[in-house]
């Protein structure tokens, strides 16, 4: 694929999930290899602390996020350490910082790995959640960092359409600063778990085999962890003091 396709997949992967799709009756079970990574369900809900009411009110999740802060992210291939700088980009450091203290991230599927390009993530595994999530688009900030390797950005379908999906930089993809993807923090620590996250899917339908975002959307982890048994999944998120 052409370096502008890829820029353009990138600009469009929200797009797709706007479409509408029928809901399937799906089921699964954890995949038994991450299974054995992860805690057991009791213990990590003893760990990281979910609130319901507020991962379904957007409109509620208004804190302002500290001048730099620290996440640690648990996953089935590890921890790795992200450092948001808020003056990189105000509003997109506030929203992930609210969905950090919701709990947003527990369970979360990395649905699109492109191997030197990006991982990307931020579709909740719960529909409801998702779907609350979907519309509440936040404005954009200027361009201040380039994608470099290790920048986080959040996925977009156009100007102001930042909503709860981001992409770790997996090189230099310093074309999508004019784009309008602005990177609000890095991965300070296990950039090496990051770039070991499964990637055999590749690019997500129609375009590619791996999963349609519609039925993410629409069906949340049954689907994937039916579908794409192989996917690498976020556990949890904290905020370190």
């Amino acid at each position: 694929m052409s370096v502008r396709n890829l820029a353009l997949a990138l600009a469009a992967v929200l797009a797709v999930s706007c479409a509408p799709k029928t809901q399937e009756n799906m089921q699964s079970d954890v995949p038994a290899a991450q299974a054995a990574q992860a805690p057991a369900q009791g213990e990590l809900k003893k760990e990281i602390k979910t609130d319901m009411e507020a991962l379904k009110n957007p409109a509620a999740a208004t804190a302002k996020a500290p001048t730099a802060f620290k996440v640690k992210f648990k996953t089935t291939k590890g921890d790795f350490t992200l450092e948001v700088t808020r003056d990189w980009s105000p509003l997109g450091a506030d929203r992930f910082y609210n969905l950090v203290k919701a709990g947003f991230f527990t369970d979360v599927a990395f649905f699109r790995v492109i191997e030197g390009f990006m991982v990307q993530f931020g579709i909740h595994g719960d529909p409801a959640v998702a779907s609350a999530w979907r519309g509440a688009r936040i404005q954009d900030d200027p361009v201040k960092q380039s994608n470099a390797k290790g920048y986080i950005s959040y996925a977009m379908a156009g100007p102001n359409t930042r909503t709860t999906q981001f992409f770790i930089n997996y090189g230099n993809n310093s074309r999508l600063d004019d784009m309008g993807f602005s990177p609000f923090g890095k991965v300070t620590e296990g950039m090496d778990v990051v770039e070991k996250i499964y990637n055999g899917y590749g690019e997500g339908a129609p375009s590619g085999m791996g999963p349609d975002q519609g039925r993410v959307q629409m069906q949340g982890n049954a689907y994937l962890k039916a579908d794409f048994p192989k996917l690498d999944y976020i556990l949890g998120a904290e905020l370190l003091n």
